[in-house]
């Protein structure tokens, strides 16, 4: 079946851009905004409204598929593409990618897929967003073309079996990290609570002690609060690097004393750390120093598990973390590698080389970014996948929840 138009209309996303560098220079936050001057290029503010481009394919027999670009939380930082803006991007998409997809069959993901994203302008892949989103609404026209499910199309082309259960669906709290974590426990999520530690003297403390409070209380609430005598999630900490700021980024002997810590004021709750450090200069000096906090505390029979985020932005990044060993598990962040092709492959790499694989996202995403995400994971199975999108917990883990719960009804 040919696709016969393209047409785009400007959207919102379930959260904002930040201004991550600002952040971590003092940006005080007053309420929901952040007070002070931005520090990345093209942002306005240190926080501001998200933005997304919807990206519908009109086929031959009048069936409408689509795709959302957006862009992570943090566009800009850790190496990431600049900030996201739908003005600036539609006129991209209507000349650049319209001419490729229009008056194709829509028969093969993969290769509609490739060719997509082998499109450049003066020398430079199209932004990650644009490629994330018009990849989704190949993928839809593809099913829409075959008469299947999403998933099935990605289970057929790369020779996948549908998953059969849940995936385990890992919630994001914001900056509400107490109130959040009760609505998690509530919903029995089974990673949790991601908690956005993204500063050192107001959210971990600078030995660490308020970062260690908080674990003591997450643990006592979900142990007293829980329905099931059974539900022990996972605790999963986002640090955005401030235990290697507090510590030093390459005294892998004091941070993983720290960790430990940590791991025990969790018990039994197993835990797992995001972004323990960041060197904020090239991917290979980030691999490097993650794979040797990996070795550090692998050396001492910690179960806690590193999770490798920031400058793991491409699939050749995420290789180059894997064949290393950097990390435990590593976040597959959707939006940061351009075309979902690439986060199928990404899952499948990780899991051939016998690396915790995350397929996260952010929470300023969109639902059809996140309900087409889940048709990605329920062909790939990685360890976990993020709800999103959004930071209030009950949307974006509905949303997921909801989607792959259709999947298994339907597949059955």
């Amino acid at each position: 079946m040919k696709i016969v138009d393209l047409k785009c209309s400007p959207g919102r996303t379930g959260f904002y851009f930040d201004d991550q560098r600002a952040i971590k220079k003092g940006a005080v936050s007053d309420g929901t905004f952040y007070i002070g001057e931005p520090a990345t290029e093209k942002f306005s503010a240190v926080r501001q409204a998200g933005e997304s481009i919807s990206v519908m394919l009109i086929m031959e027999d009048g069936q409408i598929a689509y795709g959302d670009c957006a862009a992570v939380q943090y566009s800009g930082a850790g190496g990431r593409d600049p900030l996201f803006l739908a003005e600036e991007f539609i006129p991209v998409i209507e000349k650049y990618i319209k001419p490729v997809l229009v008056g194709r069959e829509a028969d093969n993901f993969r290769e509609l897929c490739k060719e997509m994203e082998a499109v450049e302008v003066d020398g430079k892949k199209l932004h990650t967003a644009i490629r994330y989103g018009v990849s989704q609404a190949i993928l839809d026209a593809v099913a829409k073309s075959e008469k299947k499910l999403m998933c099935q199309v990605v289970a057929d082309e790369y020779g996948c079996e549908l998953s059969k259960e849940l995936i385990p669906i890992f919630t994001q709290s914001g900056d509400d990290r107490y109130g959040n974590s009760d609505k998690m426990i509530i919903k029995g999520a089974q990673v949790l609570p991601h908690a956005l530690i993204n500063n050192v003297e107001t959210k971990l403390g600078t030995k660490g002690e308020k970062l260690l409070e908080y674990v003591t209380w997450l643990r006592n609430r979900i142990l007293t609060m829980r329905h099931d005598p059974n539900y022990e999630p996972v605790l999963h900490i986002d640090v955005y690097g401030t235990i290697g700021i507090a510590f030093g980024n390459e005294n892998y002997p004091a941070m993983a004393d720290y960790i430990q810590t940590l791991e025990e004021a969790a018990k039994p709750l197993k835990l797992r750390i995001e972004g323990p450090m960041d060197m904020d200069t090239d991917v290979e000096t980030q691999m490097k120093a993650l794979a040797g906090l990996t070795k550090e505390l692998d050396s001492r029979g910690s179960t806690v598990e590193l999770v490798a985020d920031e400058w793991c932005n491409t699939l050749e990044d995420i290789k180059l973390f894997a064949d290393n060993k950097a990390g435990h598990m590593i976040q597959i962040k959707t939006p940061d590698l351009g075309g979902i092709n690439n986060t199928i492959e990404a899952v499948l790499y990780c899991k051939e080389k016998g690396i915790g694989a995350y397929q996260g996202g952010t929470c300023n995403e969109t639902d059809r970014s996140a309900q087409v995400c889940v048709h990605c994971a329920m062909a790939t199975k990685p360890d976990q996948i993020l709800a999103k999108p959004g930071m209030g917990v009950d949307e974006g883990y509905m949303i997921v929840y909801n989607e792959m719960q259709r999947i298994l009804a339907l597949t059955k």
